[in-house]
């Protein structure tokens, strides 16, 4: 029971440094869009029915706001932003 639940924390700590690569990565590349840019994968990860990417581009998004306080985070361009990758989708 031991090894079940170390494996399962073993694994938790992978997905959070993949995030936490992902957003460094996000954030060198794209500087103030980072979450933007983090948004709009998660976007295409959701229209594509991809359950696991858009889970982790979200955690993605919300890692570089977590670690990037200066990071562009506007509603209405994240609207913008969903609308658009949904259009390009169809």
């Amino acid at each position: 029971m031991f090894a079940a639940f170390a494996r399962w924390v073993d694994d938790r700590r992978a997905l959070r440094r993949r995030w936490q690569d992902d957003a460094c990565r996000l954030l060198v590349a794209e500087e103030l869009g980072a979450y933007y840019e983090a948004q709009r994968r998660a976007t295409r990860a959701r229209v594509r029915g991809e359950k696991a990417e858009f889970y982790h581009w979200a955690k993605v998004a919300a890692e570089v706001a977590r670690i990037s306080p200066q990071v562009e985070m506007n509603i209405v361009t994240l609207r913008e932003i969903v609308s658009e990758e949904k259009r390009r989708s169809r």
